[in-house]
Order: structure tokens, then sequence, then C-alpha cells
């Protein structure tokens, strides 16, 4: 069985958060340009499934349903708990409680072939195993001072190769890893 191919595409403070610590992400706000949207558009028309934690999760959808920026894609939601799935998406997303590997097992068995990884938490937790990602990460030159890290403690060093990095009008630094 295949494992489809997971990739984490995210933003970031320069100090490494990736929302305040009450989840909020209006830090962002001030990066949002009209002349680029830093290479998520490409990279998202190659992802057909996109993995959210619970807490991303419930942060997007109060974006409200016009907002769902996941309609062409399946969603999975990954939680230990039941997230509350707004009747409008019900049909559309998936709410599933399993260990990375097993979900890579699952979508691999079940079609998916390019895997967006969404949520501190979820990527924390694809980190702490030895399942292959691609790490796309720009950092914003912006100090939050505190928020909810990207990373957090791993069972072992997990070593990077690095892929390449561009960098942005404004100072916004792109950088490309694959786990090794």
């Amino acid at each position: 069985m295949t494992h489809p191919a997971f990739s984490v595409f995210l933003g970031l403070s320069l100090d490494g958060f990736i929302a305040r610590e009450d989840g909020r992400l209006d830090w962002l706000t001030a990066f949002d340009r009209e002349d680029t949207d830093y290479g998520f558009a490409g990279f998202f028309a190659t992802v057909d499934t996109v993995v959210l934690g619970r807490h991303t999760f419930e942060t997007v959808v109060d974006f409200g349903p016009e907002a769902w920026p996941y309609a062409e894609k399946r969603v999975v939601v990954l939680s230990t708990g039941t997230p509350e799935v707004p009747e409008a998406l019900a049909s559309s997303v998936e709410v599933l409680s399993m260990t990375p590997p097993d979900l890579a097992h699952h979508l691999g068995a079940t079609g998916s072939t390019q895997v967006y990884l969404d949520g501190g938490q979820t990527v924390q937790r694809f980190l702490r195993t030895t399942l292959p990602l691609a790490l796309i990460l720009t950092y914003l030159p912006i100090l939050i001072g505190q928020g909810r890290p990207l990373f957090g403690a791993l069972p072992a060093d997990r070593k990077l190769d690095f892929v390449g990095s561009t960098t942005f009008a404004g100072g916004a630094v792109q950088v490309r890893y694959r786990t090794a």
C-alpha cells in the first residue's frame, strides 16, 4: 500500500508562532498582499486532501460557510472528540481519531495522494513519526512574543533536508525542507 505524500504549508512569526495563544491570526493580516500569496495557490492546486486538527477546523469554520476554503477537497478533521460540523459541511468533512501512521494507511487505501496538513498539534503529531513530510514554512518579519508554536517535543532528533528558499517583498522568507 502506498501512502499519500504529506505536506505542511504554514506562515509563522519570526519567533516561530503560528497563532496567538488564543488562536487569533490577526497578525497575519498585516502581510496580506494582493501581489503574492507566497505560492500557496500553486501548492494548493496539487492537493486532493486536507487534514486539519480540531482547533484549526473550528477556526476556519468560524469564518463562515461562504468562506470555506476547501470546497473542492476531501477534508479530514483529526480529533479525539466530536467537533461540531455545520450541516452545510456534514457530507464533505470526515472526523477521524487515528494515529498519523493509521491515517496514512487509511488515506492511501481510500485514494488520497497529496495531503495538506494544517494545524500546529496535527503537524507536531506527524513530526513525531517517521512518515516523510514536506515542510514549506514562510517566516514573516514580525515578533509576537508568545503564542502557539509550530514545533514541540520530539522523541528524537528529526533531520531535515534543505530543498530551497525564496524571499519576498516586505521581508518574508520561505524555506522548504523534506524530512530525512
